[in-house]
């Protein structure tokens, strides 16, 4: 069974791959049951849409896509904290979990351009029931922001 922590480094090597394709680094994936179902990268800046977000994305796809039952066992991991716009779409989609690399506030630290309110925040406030967890990699997520944005 992939653990947690694999999960997140495959969302931080989607991220790599983002920024490979012209775009910032993230990269998101779903997994339920153990399988995982669907895989996203950042595609803001070729799609010249500022809500490309991997998370948001698939949080989209798996709202229109899972059965409620799919979505209360779903788990989204991101290479990085979901920003509240996305957050707010795990939300209402329904989706039971969220595990992430790196905190956004660590990010907003990096780059001055990250909205540094944690996806618990978010979902606590939403009165909602999704469980988020994380940081469990920042190190390695961080490598790949850190090269793209500098160090």
């Amino acid at each position: 069974m992939t653990t947690d922590r694999e999960h997140v480094l495959r969302t931080i090597e989607l991220a790599e791959e983002a920024v490979a394709d012209g775009n910032t680094p993230f990269g998101a994936l779903l997994v339920v049951d153990g399988e995982v179902r669907r895989e996203a990268r950042n595609t803001t800046l070729t799609d010249d849409d500022v809500g490309a977000h991997p998370e948001l994305k698939l949080a989209r796809w798996a709202g229109r896509e899972l059965s409620a039952a799919e979505l209360a066992a779903c788990t989204m991991y991101a290479s990085t904290e979901p920003c509240p716009m996305c957050t707010a779409a795990i939300h209402y989609a329904g989706i039971g979990r969220v595990v992430f690399g790196v905190a956004g506030e660590t990010l907003h630290e990096l780059t001055g351009g990250a909205i540094p309110i944690p996806a618990d925040e978010v979902i606590r406030r939403a009165d909602g029931d999704t469980v988020v967890e994380g940081p469990i990699a920042t190190e390695a997520a961080m490598a790949v922001h850190e090269s793209f944005f500098g160090a």
